[in-house]
C-alpha cells in the first residue's frame, strides 16, 4: 500500500521525524481557512500517487491570500502523469539551505535493507543515479542485525556535513530506519530532506509503501489508505480471496495459482494478444469464486474475450464447471469464452460442460487456448 505525503507524514510524526505543519483540503475555500493559521508563507501541493509533482506545476508557494486562491485553483483538477489531482495539502514553507534524499529499501537479492542518502536531494532519485551516481551514498543493513549508530554517523558524515548537522542527520537517519522496519514497509523516503536558516532538520516530502501482507499488523496504518487513487475492484477481490491486477490490454485472464496466471499472460502475449487483467482464483476449490473472478473480469469494458485456464490440482476442474455454470446463469456474458481445464475431475467437469449447452470455446492445451482466444480478441 503506497502512501501519499500527507498520510506518510502522519507516520513520520509519530517517530519524532519533523515535518511543518499543514493540512489536507480539497477546494479553495478550505485552503483560505487553512491559511488564517499557516501564513503569511505556505506551500500548496498537489497529491497523488506519482512522482514529478513539482516539474508538473504541482507543487506552489504562496505568500497571499489572492496568491494561495489562484495556486490552489490551478493545482485542483490539473492532471499529473494522467492522474487528476483531487485535493492538495497546504502547509507551511519551509526556509531552505540545503536539500538532501534519504530512504530506505529492501533488496531483494541479498535479502538486505538498503539505506541510501545524496546530498542532490529534491531530485528524483532514478535521476540522480542516472545521471550522477556517485553522488549516492550506501550501505547495506543486516534486518537481524540492524543499523549501528556508527553507520548512521558514516552516512551523516559521508554527505560533508558540519559535526553538529551531521549528529542531527544520523539521528534522522536512525529514525528513519526506525520506522522503516516497524511498520514493514517496503521503502521509506524522505525526499528533499532541508536544512533550513535556524540549522534544522525538516521532512519536506516523504512516500512510504508498507507490504500489503503485513497491513493485518498494521490497523492504524490501513485506516490512512487513500480510497481516491486506490484501484477498488482490487481491493474488492482481495477481500473474496482473488488476486487481481489490472492490466491495459482486453483479453480477461481467469486462471489457478501465480506462476500459471504469468505464464498464461506471457503465451497470450505470444499470440499477439493483450492480457486485461492478472487474475489468481487460487489453490482453493470453491465455484464463489470462479463466479466473483468473472463478474470481476466482466467490470471491464475493455474486455473483448476471456480466458480460463485451469490446472486442476487441489483446486478441482468439477467446481470450476460448476462455478462458471452459475456465472453464466447469473450475469450478462456477452463476450466469447475459452477454457481450457486439465487435472482433478476434468472428465466430470468436461460433461457438465458440455451438458449444459454453454457458448464456450474449449481448448486442449495452454496454447491452443491462448491463440483461440487472441483470435476471438481480435476479431470482436
Amino acid at each position: 500500500m503506497k502512501l501519499l505525503e500527507y498520510s506518510s507524514k502522519e507516520v513520520l510524526k509519530k517517530y519524532g521525524i519533523p515535518v511543518k505543519r499543514g493540512k489536507l483540503v480539497r477546494s479553495v475555500d478550505e485552503a483560505l481557512e487553512v491559511y488564517k493559521d499557516l501564513g503569511p508563507h505556505v506551500a500548496v501541493k498537489a497529491q497523488v500517487p506519482v512522482g514529478g509533482r513539482g516539474k508538473a506545476g504541482g507543487i506552489r508557494l504562496a505568500k497571499s491570500e489572492s496568491e494561495l486562491k489562484e495556486v490552489t485553483s490551478s493545482i485542483l483538477g490539473m492532471e499529473i502523469k494522467g492522474i487528476k489531482v483531487k485535493k492538495v495539502l497546504v502547509e507551511e514553507a519551509a526556509e531552505i539551505e540545503k536539500e538532501f534524499y534519504v530512504g530506505v529499501v529492501l533488496d531483494r537479492n541479498t535479502r538486505n535493507n538498503i539505506i541510501m542518502v545524496s546530498a542532490e536531494g529534491g531530485v528524483e532519485i532514478e535521476e540522480v543515479a542516472r545521471e550522477k551516481p556517485e553522488a549516492i551514498l550506501k550501505i547495506s543493513v543486516d534486518p537481524g542485525v540492524g543499523l549501528p549508530d556508527f553507520k548512521a554517523r558514516e552516512l551523516a558524515f559521508g554527505l560533508g556535513l558540519v559535526p553538529d548537522l551531521a549528529k542531527k542527520m544520523a539521528v534522522f537517519i536512525k529514525k528513519l530506519y526506525e520506522l522503516y522496519i516497524n511498520v514493514d514497509a517496503q521503502l521509506a523516503e524522505i525526499n528533499p530532506l532541508v536544512v533550513d536558516k535556524n540549522g534544522e532538520l525538516w521532512a519536506l516530502d516523504a512516500k512510504i509503501i508498507v507490504d500489503d501482507n503485513a497491513l493485518f499488523r498494521h490497523p492504524d496504518i490501513e485506516k490512512l489508505r487513500d480510497m481516491d487513487y486506490e484501484n477498488r475492484d482490487e481491493l474488492e477481490a482481495k477481500e473474496k480471496g482473488l488476486s487481481f491486477v489490472k492490466l491495459e490490454g482486453n483479453i480477461g485472464c481467469c486462471v489457478n495459482g501465480a506462476g500459471l496466471a504469468m505464464a498464461t499472460m506471457d503465451i497470450i502475449k505470444l499470440y499477439g494478444g493483450e492480457p486485461a487483467n492478472f487474475l489468481d482464483v487460487g489453490g482453493s476449490s470453491n465455484p464463489d469464486k470462479i463466479r466473483n473472478a468473472m463478474r470481476l473480469i466482466l467490470k471491464d469494458p475493455s474486455v473483448k474475450a476471456i480466458y480460463i485456464n485451469i490446472f486442476g490440482g487441489i483446486t478441482r476442474c468439477d467446481d470450476v464447471a460448476k462455478g462458471l455454470i452459475q456465472a453464466f446463469s447469473e450475469l450478462e456474458i456477452n463476450v466469447p469464452v475459452v477454457i481450457r481445464l486439465t487435472g482433478t475431475n476434468e472428465d466430470i467437469a468436461r460433461k457438465m460442460l458440455n451438458e449444459s449447452g454453454l457458448p464456450l470455446h474449449t481448448a486442449a492445451t495452454m496454447a491452443e487456448g491462448a491463440k483461440k482466444v487472441t483470435e476471438l480478441a481480435t476479431s470482436q
